[in-house]
């Protein structure tokens, strides 16, 4: 049977027996047919250029400089806020 004879026979069929077809041409596509599924890949993160785009950057060399500066801006803004 040719697929335009096949599709012919199936115009054919009432309304109920078309979805019903459908629907177990759709089980047989989920049954038979593998899924694809996408490959996981390895991240190289020792190549990575988002790791150590800080490490030039100056301001980052000294941590505790820095948290002391944020905790000195943080304790203004709240002083700030009680005015």
């Amino acid at each position: 049977m040719t697929q335009q004879e096949l599709f012919k026979v199936f115009e054919s069929l009432p309304t109920e027996a078309q979805r019903q077809a459908l629907n177990f041409i759709a089980f047989l596509h989920q049954t038979y047919v593998p899924e694809i599924k996408p490959q996981k890949t390895e991240i190289d993160w020792t190549n990575d250029p988002f790791i150590g785009m800080w490490q030039e950057r100056q301001e980052m060399d000294d941590n505790s400089r820095r948290d002391r500066t944020m905790d000195r801006v943080e304790h203004y803004r709240q002083i700030v806020r009680t005015f």
